[in-house]
């Protein structure tokens, strides 16, 4: 038995000793696996040459200090943006076609939750951009070149690279398509046909130096809002894309390319407004087209 002093010492020796610390968590790069959000798989890939236009939104979590998909800090105050299949962190340019202007933002999450928006927005890119939560017509382009850098800047963990053949089929009919140009995957993916994420390699030359906070260097060009369209799936063969079609009321066939390398997308619209073009895309979701997408043409 310890002495009356001994044992009234205990407790304050305690109370001085160090505290194991907490691991420090360190922002990554990822790709990621597939995943479930709002209702619809997403197949993450890496593209550092992606072109797209779309509905943009806000991100309706404004908490600051949450971690994001790739274990950055979030802060609502910068310009940051929420993307589903992106690896991450990316450097994008947004284009609001309904006004001009234009701004680079950083992505680093994943999301949007909600169908049929391309990319979501901090409250503070969406408020230099004037973008409203509710839809705004956008255009993302990656700025390869910044992209490319974060990628061999950032440690890549093991699980960005795991193979996807374990996610969902659709019951549909799925084709198999060449990747666009600057897309690391090695098939696009096409009514729940998955691709495998391929990690980015650092190139010989210098990288650029990427800023964590990307400054606010708005630009403004000219506005040229697009009509809203809904696509759906995309097929090299002709019977197949007819199959889509007579399951999708209002819908048509168009022709992309000549020769062997025709394709043939499904198409709904134009529509007059969001709300529409949201109906549209509910519509084609329900026909069993998960992977229709609202678009601006």
């Amino acid at each position: 038995m310890l002495p009356r002093r001994a044992a009234l010492l205990l407790p304050l020796v305690a109370a001085c000793s160090p505290r194991p610390r907490a691991p420090v968590v360190e922002p990554r790069y990822v790709v990621g696996q597939p995943y479930e959000m709002g209702g619809v798989w997403s197949y993450p890939r890496e593209d550092f040459a992606l072109r797209e236009t779309g509905l943009a939104t806000v991100i309706p979590d404004q908490r600051a200090g949450r971690r994001t998909a790739n274990d950055e800090v979030y802060d609502p105050a910068w310009l940051t943006a929420s993307h589903r299949t992106l690896q991450l962190p990316s450097i994008v340019v947004v284009t609001n076609l309904e006004n001009g202007l234009e701004l680079r933002v950083r992505v680093n999450d994943r999301g949007p939750a909600q169908p049929g928006r391309v990319i979501g927005l901090s409250r503070r890119a969406a408020e230099l951009l004037q973008v409203s939560a509710g839809g705004t017509q956008v255009q993302v382009v990656v700025d390869g070149e910044a992209s490319r850098a974060l990628a061999s800047a950032l440690p890549q963990p093991a699980e960005s690279r795991i193979a996807i053949a374990t996610a969902p089929r659709e019951t549909l009919q799925t084709e198999s398509l060449a990747p666009p140009p600057g897309a690391r995957a090695a098939t696009q993916v096409r009514e729940g046909r998955s691709a495998m994420p391929v990690a980015a390699t650092a190139d010989a030359a210098p990288r650029a130096i990427v800023p964590e906070r990307l400054p606010e260097q708005l630009a403004r060009g000219y506005a040229r809002p697009g009509r809203l369209y809904v696509q759906a799936s995309t097929f090299t063969s002709h019977d197949a894309a007819r199959r889509q079609m007579a399951r999708l009321p209002g819908s048509r066939i168009e022709s992309i390319g000549s020769g062997r390398a025709t394709e043939y997308r499904i198409r709904l619209g134009p529509y007059a407004s969001v709300a529409q073009a949201d109906a549209g895309l509910e519509m084609a979701r329900r026909s069993g087209v998960s992977d229709a997408r609202i678009l601006v043409d």
